[in-house]
């Protein structure tokens, strides 16, 4: 038995270990191809040049891999990893396998502040500047995080919270609506741009302050992955081993909260990842725990968004699609293949 007990274990951790090397690799083998390829076109050898060395700062290839690609990487990756994150953090919470991370209500909270700021800033500035979209986003995605934690303390039953957070996503969609009938059209381009999600305007300083947030982010999941893991078991067996589960909801709704907001601030709403790339990395993994699936959740959503954004660029160069187009294209697919196996009893 004992024997038989360690033989499994010894599997799932090479498993584990195959699975995270694949991800590095394919990580690595992403950035370097997206480095490279573009609309200006580099080699190997002037990338690494470039990268490692910092000269020819002067060159168009130095800028373009410096100023453009690289930042845009950088966003990509964290944000990825953010979304995936999340998705796992609020599939946790619901136990529920199709909640993402913009099921309270976030993204339409972002793009309802976003509205009143376009309007009532483009009047006096020509323009909406990229700060104020940031702050914006960000303040409305947290007025949608605290309605939620109002609403988390009084009602017991996930599923009336999840409906909850549906009904301030509608109510935030449809001021949001209302706010528009009275908007230029140079004021609901700037939102339709928003609301199609991109890491085109990604910056070092977008990246530094997303990479504060998101780790910050991502040391409190980890932090939270051993009461997560009783939580996953049952209420009573959580609270049987100590587990303080008001507090631990909270604690998911604030992570999830704040990397949902850090997305919809420097990228908009970007579809799927959140849903799709944990069901993908329990497939892989064939374990739900925790504490493996916070980092492995994390790096396989940096992957998957570096790819998407690759293939937004570079499909139909040079028209560049929007993010949301291509993680949705991908997602949906791989979500309905995932339901259909769960029917079929083939749990991970």
């Amino acid at each position: 038995m004992m024997k038989t007990e360690n033989a499994a274990n010894n599997r799932n951790a090479a498993r584990c270990c195959a699975v995270f090397l694949a991800f590095i690799l394919l990580y690595a083998a992403a950035v370097f191809v997206s480095v490279r390829v573009g609309s200006v076109q580099t080699t190997a050898k002037e990338v690494l040049h470039i990268v490692f060395t910092g000269d020819d700062s002067n060159s168009v290839a130095y800028n373009v891999i410096w100023k453009i690609r690289l930042p845009r990487l950088a966003l990509a990756s964290l944000l990825g990893g953010a979304l995936a994150l999340s998705g796992f953090l609020i599939q946790t919470f619901f136990r529920n396998p199709i909640a993402g991370p913009f099921v309270l209500g976030i993204s339409s909270g972002a793009k309802m502040f976003l509205a009143v700021a376009t309007i009532a800033l483009t009047g006096i500035f020509g323009k909406m500047p990229l700060s104020a979209t940031v702050v914006a986003s960000f303040a409305g995605s947290l007025l949608s995080l605290l309605l939620v934690l109002l609403f988390t303390g009084r009602v017991k039953n996930m599923s009336v919270l999840l409906v909850i957070g549906i009904m301030i996503s509608y109510i935030c969609s449809a001021v949001t609506d209302f706010l528009i009938n009275f908007a230029k059209d140079s004021e609901i381009v700037n939102l339709t741009h928003w609301s199609l999600g991109s890491f085109s305007g990604a910056t070092w300083q977008s990246v530094k302050i997303s990479a504060a947030v998101v780790f910050a982010a991502l040391v409190a999941a980890f932090l939270l992955s051993k009461p997560m893991g009783a939580y996953l078991l049952g209420e009573g067996y959580a609270q049987s081993l100590g587990v303080n589960v008001k507090a631990l909801r909270v604690g998911l709704i604030i992570v999830t909260g704040v990397l949902s907001a850090c997305v919809a601030a420097f990228a908009g709403p970007i579809s799927f990842v959140g849903i799709a790339v944990p069901h993908i990395c329990r497939m892989l993994l064939k374990t739900g725990k925790p504490l493996v699936m916070v980092p492995a959740s994390f790096m396989c959503g940096a992957v998957f968004c570096v790819l998407c954004d690759f293939a937004a660029r570079m499909l139909f160069a040079p028209t560049e699609l929007s993010i949301s187009t291509v993680t949705s294209a991908v997602g949906a697919p791989i979500v309905i293949w995932l339901m259909l196996s769960r029917r079929r009893g083939n749990e991970y």
